[in-house]
């Protein structure tokens, strides 16, 4: 059986935890295997490309990495949560 998260693609959720506390962003997918979720904005990481016809000079991309879903919590329920009155502080 499949496992059931608390957030889902689509979601708008915030970072609680770790190096990208305080962020928020939408849920782009989840990666179930590895319980980690891509979130818009993100943990962004620099992808280099080689040259290529769409890319005659080569490039850096920059894309999303990946985020354990125990550090994501759902906008809403932080929102209504005690933790937003002490975010500004931090």
């Amino acid at each position: 059986m499949a496992q059931k998260f608390h957030v889902k693609r689509g979601d708008i959720v915030v970072v609680i935890a770790g190096s990208h506390k305080g962020k928020s962003g939408k849920v782009l997918e989840i990666l179930a295997a590895k319980s980690r979720a891509r979130v818009e904005g993100v943990a962004m990481m620099k992808r280099h490309l080689k040259k290529s016809q769409e890319h005659p000079q080569g490039t850096i991309a920059e894309r999303e990495g990946s985020v354990h879903i125990s550090n994501l919590m759902l906008q809403a329920v932080f929102d209504a949560s005690k933790r937003k009155k002490a975010a500004p502080a931090a």
